[in-house]
């Protein structure tokens, strides 16, 4: 169970085991350890053994579907599983089970991968601590009194925990960077367009993007390089050459430069992470990379601008869970009226209602042109920032996070300060770029990490940086203790 999904991958072709052997292993592990995390909202153990075996005898026949046929995978309960549950966390989900596979789940099992379960989340991926789901919160493997981060949460714990080896999940203002960070993973957020967003439950349309989280940057590029490409089910997909990520890993990095955007090292930074960002340099300076300081002028507005831009996408998106259309409705009810009010108050969680009466106030008539209007033009000036800071540098370095994995319940009572967790991620988002996040050290014994952002479409480059990291350093290879 410590082996990598690219290390799975090559004893199934050595013939060395066989995909029902793995996740059997995978389901009992799951069976015997997951409550003490709650990373699955549903294990698919039937679904998952019968998958397994169809894949050995595709190997025994010598036609595998890929190279990575029979590795099993764990999928967000975003994305849309045909007959199985996909609840977004959320009540007024709960009892929805798809007719139809999201594109990324056609493409997982098309090549051959074994779906163990849906992975748990704040609900419709509203959070950043993974507190907001209704089926309970996530704990974090390193320290279950933390965090896992969120939304992603699920997905990260169940990696962490080495109960799948890899798993997607889904960024909309850091939610596959910041979990990865606090849970000791490498995540990478996609450029906007690139991966197919259809059958993914929608939370903000212009800011989600779906995307890898494991275990290393080798096998943050296999999984790329399954879900990658354009999708004609997607308006918002991008025609684009889709590269083999794998094939420029080993790159050099000599002549190339980082960006440090001196907006993100101010005295606010904990010295803590500071010292891992220095260290995180030194590695990367001793094979080849010099580092330049650059400005992102407007980078203090990215939390203002894009807690108006999502509220306001997500007011829309969910107004189709009325009760009527789609989702849970409440009993007896006395009116329509009575019908639409209380199916929603019942079935959404605080943080739903909360960013639902934000968005549509920011979307009113009397207050659009002075918030979602001038936030759409912030957004514009933030790209142009990032824009002019690639003329300048290759990609960019940074802290993923304010801290490492904060204490459950630490900050619910206060949405202003678990808002700005996010800082050093959200702009990354409203700009539409590439950017991943690698295990870069622990600060008081939990692990965090380190921030790549590159210009659009340059993944290739940032998993190469990080795979050239991984291979100086250690602390991918760390895991908590229950794998031990």
């Amino acid at each position: 169970m410590k082996q990598t999904a690219a290390e799975l991958a090559k004893a199934l072709a050595a013939g060395e085991t066989t995909s029902e052997k793995i996740t059997e292993s995978y389901l009992d592990r799951i069976a015997r350890i997951d409550p003490n995390f709650n990373s699955f909202i549903t294990v698919c153990n039937d679904q998952a053994m019968q998958a397994a075996r169809e894949s050995d005898e595709r190997r025994q026949n010598g036609s595998p579907r890929s190279a990575l046929d029979g590795v099993p995978i764990a999928q967000k309960d975003l994305f849309c599983t045909q007959g199985i549950k996909t609840s977004c966390g959320s009540r007024m989900l709960d009892s929805f089970v798809s007719p139809y596979n999201a594109t990324l789940i056609d493409k997982c099992n098309a090549a051959g991968l074994i779906m163990l379960g849906k992975t748990n989340m704040d609900e419709f991926a509203m959070g950043s601590s993974n507190e907001n789901s209704y089926y309970g919160h996530v704990r974090n493997p390193w320290d279950t009194d933390r965090v896992p981060g969120g939304s992603s949460g699920g997905s990260a714990a169940a990696v962490a925990a080495r109960l799948a080896p890899w798993a997607t999940g889904t960024d909309t203002g850091g939610s596959i960077r910041q979990p990865a960070a606090f849970c000791g993973l490498t995540g990478l957020k996609p450029s906007y367009g690139l991966v197919s967003r259809y059958g993914m439950v929608a939370f903000a349309s212009s800011l989600d993007q779906g995307g890898p989280m494991a275990q290393t940057a080798e096998d943050a590029a296999l999984l790329l390089n399954v879900i990658a490409g354009f999708d004609e089910k997607d308006s918002t997909s991008i025609e684009h050459d889709v590269p083999d990520y794998t094939a420029t890993l080993n790159n050099d990095l000599s002549g190339l430069t980082a960006g440090l955007p001196e907006e993100y090292f101010t005295g606010d930074l904990d010295p803590a992470m500071a010292e891992v960002i220095e260290q995180s340099k030194k590695v990367l300076a001793e094979q080849g990379v010099s580092f330049k300081p650059i400005s992102l002028p407007r980078a203090h507005l990215a939390a203002p601008a894009y807690y108006v831009i999502a509220p306001a996408e997500c007011s829309s998106n969910l107004a189709r869970l009325d009760g009527v259309r789609y989702g849970y409705r409440c009993d007896n009810p006395k009116d329509l009226l009575d019908m639409y009010c209380r199916s929603r108050g019942e079935a959404f969680g605080d943080e739903v209602k909360r960013r639902v009466m934000v968005g549509a106030y920011a979307l009113s008539a009397g207050f659009y042109d002075a918030y979602y209007v001038k936030a759409q033009q912030i957004r514009r000036l933030m790209k142009n920032d990032f824009d002019k800071a690639f003329e300048q540098v290759d990609f960019i370095l940074s802290p993923t996070t304010p801290s490492p994995a904060f204490k459950l319940g630490e900050k619910t009572g206060d949405p202003i300060t678990m808002y700005l967790n996010d800082v050093f991620t959200i702009a990354v988002n409203l700009a539409g770029l590439p950017a991943l996040s690698m295990p870069a050290g622990f600060v008081d014994d939990l692990p965090v990490g380190v921030q790549l952002i590159g210009q659009y479409f340059d993944e290739a480059r940032l998993l190469n940086v990080a795979h050239r990291y991984q291979q100086k350093t250690e602390w991918h290879r760390a895991m908590p203790d229950v794998c031990k």
